[in-house]
């Protein structure tokens, strides 16, 4: 009888990672190893760690720590490095960080279990040295298809593998196993990234942008709806640019609607689009299509003109409301989120006055505000004109405190209306809560209910905000919903 081996995945960073995460169970659960939550019970802890900013990339190193702390007091007897972080830094995280046993990077994820049984039993495998992946494929997009199987692309393993290699889950089992019971789940659309933001890192770790097939998206948005899932996120690093290296860039609009129709799925929503590349018929597909929702995740950064433009990134307030305008015109109560860096090299008081004023224009429904920090390897970390910490610092603070205020405001608006409510959570304790269309999961706040009796995770439910605490939503359901709900799964 074969030995027990036992493994346990701890997945940190963006939803990317997490799919990368269930496609490394998938191909450890095909060779026999047992996947296990906790990493007390496991033989290998493995970290799927982040590497975009310093603040990800310390909590990456205090897993690791944390996971290395199980030795020699339960079953763990290793730790391995994998992800975003252990790509970018390879041989140097190795020698900097020896409590992990091995860092492997992208391209040992296909061998990841013999990598792992190496490590286990006592052997070494040398980090690699870091390169920049963007050389990995032809510069032009429309010569990367031909490329792509012969890179490490995380999450982009093929749909109806051969027999004995995928998890027996289904007619369409990709090479992905699921880590929780969740409702919701992301899906891959494609890797990399051709922007040269100056502040970003990732396109050199990630590499060039590479889209995935739509065969292989829908096979698996099918495979995902027999695992019970009943909304699919699709993630990427630029959802905009899908399909321009399948020769139509336009291809995200044809595909949405075929999602849509997959048998179980409720809902359908895109992450990760750039204001700069939104179209005209994608905003229309987004707002109009049956079970895709009006979510808009717009990768603004800031608005002032002489900031985008040293970050190399395009727009201004007035464009940016503009955009905004048209798409509350085709869908009022779109849900709409984005990211802000204050403190850029350069930024003037001006240019933070400018953002201020698009803040209080915007009607966001969540916002996530950073601090700007060097970050190595970056054109931003080259320019001379930088602010003083405690500039950033306190700038920061100050529109945190509005983005707070904003925020909150926008949940008041959608006091009185109806929304449908994916339920998430049911907890005697806790009580019940979901996500409306206008939240996506982690980031945008979420809709707590006055009652959790007779609901249960994965329904979708009518119901009406009453109330509002910060950005989340109280609500309760409405008479009628709950059977309109049962009737229509039967």
């Amino acid at each position: 009888m074969p030995e027990r081996r036992t493994v346990a995945l701890v997945t940190l960073g963006c939803a990317r990672n997490e799919v990368d995460s269930e496609e490394l169970a998938g191909r450890l659960e095909a060779d026999g190893w047992e996947l296990v939550e906790d990493a007390e019970e496991a033989d290998v802890a493995v970290v799927n760690t982040c590497g975009f900013v310093e603040a990800a990339k310390k909590d990456s190193v205090d897993a690791l720590l944390e996971a290395n702390d199980l030795k020699g007091h339960g079953r763990t007897q290793a730790v391995v490095a994998v992800g975003c972080m252990a790509e970018r830094y390879g041989k140097e995280l190795a020698e900097a960080l020896p409590e992990a046993d091995g860092v492997l990077g992208f391209d040992d994820y296909a061998d990841i279990s013999d990598r792992l049984q190496t490590i286990l039993n006592g052997g070494i495998h040398a980090s690699h040295t870091p390169r920049d992946r963007r050389k990995l494929l032809p510069i032009s997009p429309a010569e990367r298809q031909e490329s792509a199987a012969e890179v490490a692309l995380p999450g982009h393993a093929p749909v109806d593998l051969p027999d004995g290699l995928a998890p027996a889950s289904g007619p369409r089992s990709p090479l992905r196993r699921r880590l929780d019971g969740s409702p919701v789940a992301s899906v891959k659309l494609a890797s990399g990234c051709d922007r040269r933001c100056s502040f970003c890192a990732i396109p050199s770790f990630r590499g060039s942008f590479i889209s995935r097939r739509p065969s292989d998206v829908l096979n698996e948005t099918r495979w995902l709806a027999e695992q019970g899932v009943k909304e699919i996120m699709l993630v990427s690093e630029n959802n905009t640019s899908y399909g321009k290296d399948l020769g139509d860039i336009r291809l995200l609009e044809s595909l949405l609607p075929e999602l849509a129709e997959v048998d179980g799925i409720d809902r359908v929503r895109v992450s990760y689009l750039q204001p700069a590349e939104m179209r005209p018929g994608l905003i229309d597909v987004l707002t109009s299509t049956p079970k895709v929702v009006p979510y808009f995740d717009l990768s603004f950064q800031h608005s002032a003109p002489a900031v985008l433009r040293s970050m190399r990134r395009f727009g201004d307030t007035d464009r940016f409301l503009e955009l905004l305008d048209t798409i509350r015109s085709k869908a009022p109560e779109a849900g709409v989120r984005s990211n802000f860096i204050v403190g850029f090299p350069g930024e003037t008081e001006d240019d933070l006055a400018e953002l201020e004023r698009f803040l209080n224009g915007a009607r966001l429904d969540a916002i996530g505000v950073f601090g700007y920090s060097d970050e190595e390897g970056t054109e931003a970390a080259t320019y001379e004109n930088k602010l003083d910490e405690d500039v950033v610092a306190e700038r920061l603070a100050r529109v945190s405190r509005l983005a707070e205020e904003l925020v909150s405001q926008r949940a008041e608006e959608r006091v009185g209306q109806t929304v449908q409510v994916l339920v998430e959570s049911v907890d005697g304790d806790e009580g019940a809560y979901g996500r409306a269309a206008h939240q996506a999961p982690e980031t945008d706040g979420q809709v707590l209910f006055t009652s959790g009796q007779d609901l249960s995770v994965g329904l979708v439910v009518e119901a009406k905000v009453i109330g509002t605490e910060g950005v989340d939503l109280v609500a309760e359901v409405l008479p009628g919903s709950l059977a309109c709900t049962e009737e229509a799964a039967r």
